[in-house]
């Protein structure tokens, strides 16, 4: 079992035009993500897939495959997907780590992490992130109410069993919002995912779900095709640039050293 990671990364971002070449301490923002992703020790192969030749020329120089995909694609996942179907490389076992190509301070460690979870699983389609929510906390209450924050809850084994933008579980009761232990099970959800690649063209083949149209979350898509997701906990928060106002707060955290890490 061989792990590919794809970075996808595309210029015409609705918020931010152009992000990828955007420096931040001197450095573009899709060069520190491939610098991280660098550091894994089980990731076999690293693959830019843009529709832009800017950013291909940027990953040519930092000595990374480049998969020219079409501009029209709707999800970063159907970008990987594009990018790895012909690829004979990549056995219908092997592993496909989706690198958010707006993560600079994402870690080898955590991708290592999300590809262990398939060891020995062979029925695995998927892995995730997730923070646990500690509603003793007011910036976790907040999240777990939050429609901008997905939530994923979680069985004994630490699978998936549903996400959402909602509080998970509900309660009848409200002052249980303050007692944690029917929380337990409760994370929120960091958006880097791993999967076996027969999986991955099972779902990029599949239509939007009612529950993923409803949620507006696309991994719903992979429990309604009956996909198990192990959730990796993580002790961090997803740290992207999605605006031009993230630049500063991203740079604060690179002087820091503060990276996207697993426990």
């Amino acid at each position: 079992m061989a792990s590919v990671a794809v970075i996808p990364s595309r210029w015409g971002s609705t918020r931010f035009p152009g992000k990828p070449l955007i420096k931040l301490q001197g450095r573009e923002l899709l060069a520190r993500v491939i610098d991280g992703a660098r550091t894994s020790r089980r990731v076999s192969r690293l693959i830019v897939a843009t529709d832009d030749d800017r950013i291909a020329e940027l990953a040519r120089r930092e000595g990374v495959a480049v998969a020219m995909t079409a501009s029209e694609l709707a999800t970063g996942t159907d970008r990987i997907w594009a990018a790895i179907q012909n690829d004979v490389d990549v056995a219908v076992d092997d592993i496909v780590v989706n690198v958010q190509g707006d993560e600079p301070l994402i870690l080898g460690e955590t991708l290592d992490a999300l590809i262990a979870a398939f060891d020995h699983r062979p029925e695995l389609s998927m892995a995730t992130l997730g923070r646990r929510l500690d509603v003793s906390l007011e910036a976790d209450r907040r999240a777990l109410t939050a429609a901008t924050t997905a939530k994923i809850l979680v069985n004994v084994k630490g699978e998936a069993i549903y996400f959402s933008r909602f509080p998970l579980p509900f309660s009848r009761q409200a002052p249980e919002l303050a007692n944690g232990e029917h929380r337990r099970g409760v994370y929120k959800h960091v958006g880097i995912y791993a999967y076996r690649r027969r999986f991955l063209q099972e779902f990029c083949a599949a239509p939007p779900c009612f529950m993923e149209q409803f949620e507006g979350l696309e991994q719903l898509r992979a429990l309604w095709l009956g996909a198990r997701i192990q959730v990796i906990e993580t002790t961090q928060e997803s740290w992207g640039v999605d605006t031009p106002q993230d630049v500063e707060k991203i740079e604060a955290l690179l002087n820091a050293r503060t990276p996207l890490g697993t426990r």
